[in-house]
């Protein structure tokens, strides 16, 4: 019930609606339960049914009472359908407005809960669970408010108000009619128990179905390229079977229960029938009165039954609500403490202060660590993979917090500012692009969404990939496919660049990724990032040469530890770690650049040549 009560408090901002909808419950019961009465009045006093008994056997007598009285009854059963059917609309209306509201509520909740919470947490969750209880699992909520609560109230008038009824009019056929009653609810409190694990079990299938399809989906290119088509085929099926067989449990269940619960129904009617006929003979008893009795039970079949519908909208709505609080109650590793300021006026000078740090308490990834980038700095990291490097370019924006140790941006502990003024500080141009499905307009002006026209195209040239937009048929306006599919990975990243550019931040960190592109992009690239570093704090996760020999200094990393440190020339002549990272990756390259300096030396020669000998030669008598 905790659970409940908590998914309960999300309708305490529609209070007064809430109360609204439950008066329409009151009103459409109230005009339900005068219904039978109506039709008993209309019986006993406009028909005078009577049957009575003549020498030990019955005889039936039908007598037209008043016309006036007959016409009175058909136009109040008329105004009762007619009253029941506005509150009905009111109750119906009310409910859906005030459920769809909860589930809007919830949903931004959800979404906004997990926009906050730390890569800590990302690192670990599945995008399909989090999708399905997002969707799947606020629909079950949102059902348990529209239908649950509000029937549950209108089951509870009907079930209290119509024994009062029966128990007023004749105790004994009321105990004849409720005696099978409590079987019925019985039966449906044990389906409810059936299902409500099944039902766990349905909604965590199609969670894990979400994240079959949505991990082929995003793959589909890696899939297509090793021929798995069918091993996917054969996954996502497992899983669709899992969820069919759940599927099928529940409606096998039902359909067992149900033709149960119709026999006992008709059980129920047939001893209120044959009781309430000895009742008549014997004189205790009035047609209309049975007519009522019958009505009643037929309007308490259907709240009954649906006991353990609503029963199960409860169960529901509690499995639902366990994995929907599973992720509101996450608690993100990097939190604000309180009293935090604003960090404005950034310089740009970062250090680490003997920082260590580790996801999990057996497995450290940094130890000691130490560094100082002073305003205008260029900072390469280099080391081998699992180094430690990404994670230092992690730790400064807070997406993690540092085990030991502290950083600090201009004198100020990160952890003593904001998560958002933090991060205004940094502009990270990561290897891995993400770009939006939106314009290339707004994937640039993605993090100042207020820069003008002229704004964007200025960064837009800056980052050199203003002529490839301009060459497009609809210019900024062109729609960029999901995850940036429709750009090549160099223009990718020009956009991201032209992104960071825009935001005008202090202090950036780069994955100098060019490896994989050609050269002519490489050389595009490079101009974009020698625009972008400027005049500020960089951090650059290095692998290529030219990044590492233009470096302030040279950060060089081991088993999460700077095991050296310096300029590149000066590393060079230790011949320490750096002298072997170079010797195995980076010599090529400065081979190749030469080769490529000598190279274009050699084509300006020979185009200076051809020059001066084409001047000489127009030069001599003759010549031209």
């Amino acid at each position: 019930m905790h659970i409940l009560i908590r998914l309960l408090s999300f309708l305490r901002p529609y209070k007064r609606r809430v109360v609204l909808a439950w008066l329409c419950v009151c009103g459409a019961s109230a005009f339900v339960l005068v219904s039978p009465q109506l039709v008993a009045w209309a019986i006993d006093t406009g028909l005078k049914v009577r049957i009575q008994g003549v020498s030990g056997d019955t005889s039936t007598g039908v007598a037209l009472g008043s016309t006036h009285t007959l016409v009175i009854a058909a136009l109040a059963i008329v105004a009762a359908a007619i009253g029941r059917g506005v509150f009905a609309y009111g109750q119906t209306y009310l409910a859906e407005w005030v459920s769809q509201r909860v589930a809007y509520d919830l949903r931004n909740a959800i979404y906004d809960h997990l926009q906050r919470l730390s890569y800590a947490y990302h690192d670990k969750a599945q995008t399909g669970q989090l999708m399905s209880r997002a969707t799947q699992d606020v629909e079950g909520v949102r059902m348990f408010i529209s239908l649950g609560v509000l029937r549950l109230l209108y089951i509870v008038i009907l079930l209290i108000v119509v024994l009062a009824l029966m128990l007023y009019s004749d105790w004994r056929l009321t105990l004849v009619s409720w005696a099978i009653l409590p079987l019925i609810a019985w039966r449906s409190v044990v389906m409810t128990t059936q299902l409500r694990p099944i039902w766990l079990r349905v909604q965590d299938g199609l969670a894990r179905l979400g994240t079959v399809l949505q991990e082929n989906l995003t793959g589909a290119r890696v899939v297509k390229a090793f021929s798995r088509e069918e091993h996917e085929s054969e996954k996502f099926a497992v899983e669709a079977g899992a969820l069919f067989r759940d599927s099928y449990a529940t409606n096998r269940i039902q359909a067992t229960n149900s033709p149960m619960l119709t026999a006992l129904w008709m059980m129920a009617t047939v001893a209120t029938i044959w009781f309430g006929g000895r009742q008549i003979v014997a004189g205790n008893l009035q047609v209309g009165e049975l007519t009522a009795f019958m009505l009643y039970l037929t309007l308490l079949q259907m709240p009954v039954r649906v006991l353990g519908w609503v029963v199960i909208l409860f169960a529901r709505a509690q499995s639902s609500g366990e994995r929907i609080y599973e992720i509101l109650d996450a608690e993100s590793a990097v939190k604000e403490k309180p009293g935090v300021v604003e960090l404005r006026s950034v310089k740009g000078r970062v250090r680490f202060e003997n920082v260590s740090f580790s996801y999990h308490a057996i497995s450290p990834v940094l130890h000691d660590v130490s560094l100082d980038a002073r305003p205008g700095e260029v900072v390469a990291l280099l080391g081998p993979t699992g180094s430690g490097k990404s994670t230092v370019v992690n730790l400064m924006p807070r997406f993690y917090d540092v085990t030991s140790g502290r950083i600090t941006i201009d004198g100020i502990d990160i952890r003593d500012v904001t998560l958002a003024s933090l991060r205004r500080c940094f502009g990270i141009v990561q290897q891995d692009i993400f770009l939006f499905s939106a314009t290339l307009r707004d994937n640039i002006a993605y993090g100042a969404v207020d820069a003008s026209e002229e704004e964007i195209i200025r960064v837009a040239k800056a980052a050199r990939i203003h002529d490839f937009v301009m060459s497009l048929p609809d210019g900024y306006d062109t729609w960029v496919g999901e995850r940036g599919i429709t750009l090549s990975g160099g223009q990718k990243q020009r956009v991201a660049i032209a992104r960071t550019l825009l935001m005008d931040p202090p202090i950036l960190v780069l994955d100098d990724s060019t490896s994989s592109v050609d050269t002519e992009t490489e050389y595009l690239i490079q101009q974009a990032l020698a625009e972008l570093i400027s005049g500020r704090t960089t951090f650059v996760i290095a692998q290529r040469l030219r990044t590492v020999k233009a470096a302030d200094q040279i950060l060089v990393m081991r088993n999460g530890q700077i095991v050296e440190r310096g300029r590149h020339e000066d590393l060079l002549k230790r011949g320490g770690f750096y002298r072997e990272i170079y010797d195995l990756e980076l010599r090529d390259q400065e081979e190749a650049l030469l080769r490529a300096g000598r190279k274009e030396e050699a084509q300006a020669a020979a185009f200076s040549g051809q020059t001066s000998g084409e001047e000489s030669l127009a030069s001599s008598p003759g010549g031209g």
